[in-house]
């Protein structure tokens, strides 16, 4: 079996990658290091460093020539560009990644005759969802850059599958979180932040009052479902989630108790996050308050019937399980730096 993965050095990716290694798959690994670290290509267990193809999927030339050179049986879409900021500031490049170039490895996989293709899609789609948990089948469209991208990119993916009888799964992800999860960026993800913080003794700040709620799946119950959909034929979506939510506070509590510390965090007001991205404020219509107020205080519950009925699946780490485990890892790693990240 022969899979192609892009955005091969991201979190996700990489994990993905690790898996399907040690289940014998040949890989053909994909990643223009936007996003993406070495420092996530290594295991215990290998390195795929070395193996990674220094490409962005909006190259099409280049990537024509690995759907030529190979006879690809999967391939997996997990390239994106997805923080908020990034999006709603270079939307042609948001676009031109999470939908342009996707259209175009659609094309590839038709003409070159992939078995299926498998989208990271997002459960950000459900952003103006007022009734939860959320189904695939009966949601409001997206206002945001970054959730219009995945959904748009999911219409052309039913239109290939509807047109020329090819087989896509979109996977609409909750919030991802497992070892390797990013916490050396200057914005890393909430469960990344966190644990950096308390690693290094510091006042961590939240925003709002930590009491809003978000759907974690764990990464390898992700990818666990991310193989169960390779036999599936014709177009889905389909949910990856817990189907239960947490605050910041109680993971932050879990966190706390898990790392023994005592240190209580600060909160600060929406527009203390937003103040590290003035160019979103730039230009004659600057963005929204109340879009921010809403992004920061979103609630997220996603149903995941329809991955428990169609493919088995549920997922099999608790919070707790999951944090220790992240913990551990992202200990380990910090280790290796100084406080001032």
């Amino acid at each position: 079996m022969k899979v192609l993965i892009t955005g091969a050095a991201g979190f996700i990716g990489s994990q993905l990658a690790h898996r399907l290694w040690k289940e014998g798959a040949e890989l053909i690994l994909v990643d223009n290091f936007s996003y993406g670290s070495n420092d996530n290509l290594t295991f215990d267990d290998h390195s795929f460093v070395d193996e990674v193809l220094k490409i962005d999927i909006r190259d099409r030339k280049a990537m024509e020539e690995l759907f030529k050179a190979n006879k690809i049986d999967y391939v997996y879409n997990i390239a994106g560009i997805a923080p908020l900021p990034d999006c709603q500031t270079n939307p042609c490049d948001a676009i031109d990644v999470n939908l342009t170039a996707f259209v175009n490895i659609l094309e590839m996989a038709r003409q070159y005759g992939v078995k299926k293709v498998i989208q990271a899609s997002t459960n950000a789609m459900y952003e103006n969802e007022t009734e939860f948990p959320t189904r695939e089948d009966n949601f409001k469209v997206p206002t945001l850059i970054y959730p219009n991208t995945k959904y748009c990119a999911e219409r052309f993916a039913e239109s290939y599958c509807r047109t020329y009888g090819m087989n896509v799964t979109c996977i609409r992800f909750a919030n991802v979180y497992g070892p390797h999860i990013d916490c050396l960026r200057k914005q890393p993800p909430f469960v990344g932040y966190m644990i950096r913080e308390l690693y290094y003794d510091r006042v961590p700040v939240f925003h709002s009052d930590g009491k809003q709620r978000r759907d974690y799946i764990y990464v390898e119950d992700l990818i666990d479902l991310a193989i169960k959909v390779q036999n599936h034929e014709g177009f889905d979506c389909v949910n990856c989630s817990s189907n239960q939510n947490y605050s910041v506070n109680e993971m932050y509590a879990i966190a706390q108790k898990i790392m023994g510390k005592d240190i209580k965090a600060e909160y600060a007001s929406n527009a203390h996050y937003w103040e590290k991205y003035p160019q979103l404020y730039s230009g004659a219509y600057p963005i929204k308050d109340e879009i921010l107020a809403h992004e920061i205080n979103k609630y997220s519950l996603c149903d995941n019937t329809l991955a428990k009925e169609r493919y088995g699946w549920s997922p099999q780490i608790g919070i707790v399980e999951g944090l220790n485990n992240v913990i551990a890892y992202e200990s380990q790693l910090l280790s290796k730096f100084n406080s001032s990240l």
